[in-house]
């Protein structure tokens, strides 16, 4: 053995965000693991379906507030609708233009921002089936990739398909053959597909199969809206950045949660179209369930996109089988009116259900998830109810609980329901609470609606906000097994009244599993 030092050059320690240093006996291989992608490429936004509803009258509003506020440049973009209808260019823009309405603070000037907008659409007619339509399309998008002298390989191509999930693999197909974006020189192609991604978990697999077969992961964008609004993309921040919530937020003092959905309007003329999904495809399987992560969800290792999917995932893996017993099933009357709803469906329109997540943090804690149409009012929240306070003192429980209400639309807010004194020279108490309404807070603020955040994160390549394929999987396993015994008429819908709470079974159930309703407290949205 040599008496000599020998000075050995080690590598750093690897950190977050750096490149990750692989040592071994051969050169030093620098690998970055994410990238970076050459954005100087120009744009184009496919909008598949463009003479449709969604398209009008949310993708191309969403694409327009983007262009106004100035994330997409008309130097760089250029936007191509698709559709089987026989229509020009003017009409499209005709059509779209009714729908670009300004915002709050945006009314002057709107006349030529509608207007230099407009001008950046283009229409293209075909099939979604056949190789012409989209051999043209194809051409369109390379003669303005040509025009904006941008070199091969190094556009950017974004196809948002507003169809119906039924057309997504041959759709899929016929952009893989004939529209990708020719070489990989920083540019790429994304899709963004909608919901239902499928009915159930068989469906939803082969979906994801037929589509999985042409892109890889990161091309794909399954977007639920839900995901995009203001105060459920507020969760994390609120969870993981306030030092007093992280002691509190477990089983050892939180009761029970609800997240709920409810509309006071019924399917309007839709009954055909919604019954074939029903209430719980609809809502509760993804925009509710999304949310359910969201709030019980671990923290994460980073704020990089796959560790956020990974804990959401964690969740929906950790649910426990539905019970019929924590399962309540309405159908408002006059449902059965409607033409184009089938005799005798047993469709719900209404549906209460109690989740239950086995690990160390949720253990016997019930998640409520409520959604229903044709209900005494319109709200999107999720309400935190606090376990009572040991030895109570004042006498005031039966007041009701400490609540964390956040509260998704209308009139975006979140506030917490406390006990306090009544001011006066007697010692009583009454409900009250700490409000943040934003509408008040934030009053020279537009919050942006869902879609354009998602759009503009899809241009970015961040798919945080997106679901992936195994949390689709996740999902559908929870859900498939009761959605089969409804479809075959095993579990029953019972009526209720349009402009009600819903079912009183509903009610039943939540005081069941523990939830204490407060009496004589309302929360009024503060007035500016």
């Amino acid at each position: 053995m040599s008496d000599k030092w020998c000075l050995e050059k080690r590598a750093a320690p690897a950190v977050e965000d750096d490149p990750i240093v692989v040592v071994s006996d051969d050169p030093v291989v620098v690998k970055d693991t994410e990238p970076p992608l050459s954005e100087d490429g120009c744009l184009s936004i496919v909008v598949l379906g463009a003479s449709g509803d969604l398209a009008k009258k949310k993708t191309f509003p969403a694409l327009f507030n983007l262009y106004r506020q100035g994330f997409l440049q008309s130097h760089e973009v250029y936007i191509f609708g698709y559709a089987r209808t026989n229509i020009s260019d003017d009409d499209l823009r005709d059509r779209i233009r009714g729908y670009l309405t300004p915002n709050n603070n945006a009314t002057e000037g709107h006349t030529q921002d509608v207007s230099k907008f407009l001008q950046l659409i283009k229409y293209v007619c075909g099939s979604y089936d056949s190789p012409e339509g989209f051999q043209c399309l194809d051409k369109e998008i390379s003669e303005h990739e040509i025009s904006r002298n941008s070199v091969e390989g190094s556009s950017r191509r974004l196809f948002y398909l507003a169809l119906p999930p039924s057309v997504y693999p041959p759709v899929c197909k016929m952009i893989k053959t004939y529209c990708m974006n020719k070489s990989d020189l920083g540019g790429w192609t994304r899709i963004v597909v909608e919901k239902p991604f499928g009915r159930d978990l068989e469906s939803a697999e082969h979906l994801s199969n037929q589509i999985g077969e042409l892109f890889e992961e990161p091309q794909i964008y399954r977007i639920d809206h839900y995901l995009g609004k203001e105060l459920v993309q507020n969760l994390l921040v609120l969870r993981f950045a306030n030092r007093f919530f992280l002691p509190s937020w477990n089983r050892d003092n939180i009761s029970s949660v609800q997240i709920v959905f409810r509309e006071d309007f019924g399917t309007e003329g839709r009954g055909g179209y919604f019954d074939q999904y029903g209430i719980i495809r609809d809502i509760i399987q993804n925009h509710l369930l999304q949310v359910l992560c969201l709030v019980a969800m671990e923290k994460p290792v980073s704020l990089k996109p796959e560790h956020i999917r990974d804990e959401k995932v964690k969740v929906l893996q950790s649910v426990a089988p539905l019970k019929d017993e924590e399962v309540v099933l309405g159908q408002y009357d006059g449902y059965l009116d409607d033409p184009t709803v089938p005799d005798g469906s047993n469709t719900p329109t209404f549906a209460t259900m109690v989740l239950r997540i086995h690990n160390e943090r949720w253990e016997g804690v019930p998640f409520v998830l409520k959604a229903g149409k044709a209900l005494e009012s319109r709200k999107a929240e999720i309400r935190i109810q606090f376990k009572e306070v040991p030895g109570d003192i004042f006498k005031c429980q039966k007041q009701g609980r400490n609540e964390f209400v956040i509260r998704l639309q209308p009139s975006e807010a979140m506030y917490m329901k406390l006990t306090v004194k009544k001011p006066g020279l007697e010692m009583s108490t009454a409900q009250s609470e700490l409000d943040l309404s934003y509408g008040q807070r934030y009053q020279d603020v537009t919050i942006p609606e869902a879609y354009e955040r998602l759009i503009l994160d899809t241009i970015r390549g961040d798919q945080q906000h997106f679901v992936r394929r195994d949390e689709l999987k996740a999902a559908w396993e929870i859900f498939t097994a009761l959605l089969h015994r409804i479809d075959k008429g095993e579990l029953k819908s019972v009526s209720y009244k349009p402009g009600s709470r819903g079912p009183e079974e509903a009610d039943e159930l939540l005081k069941k599993v523990g939830y204490a309703q407060t009496h004589g407290y309302t929360w009024i949205p503060p007035t500016l």
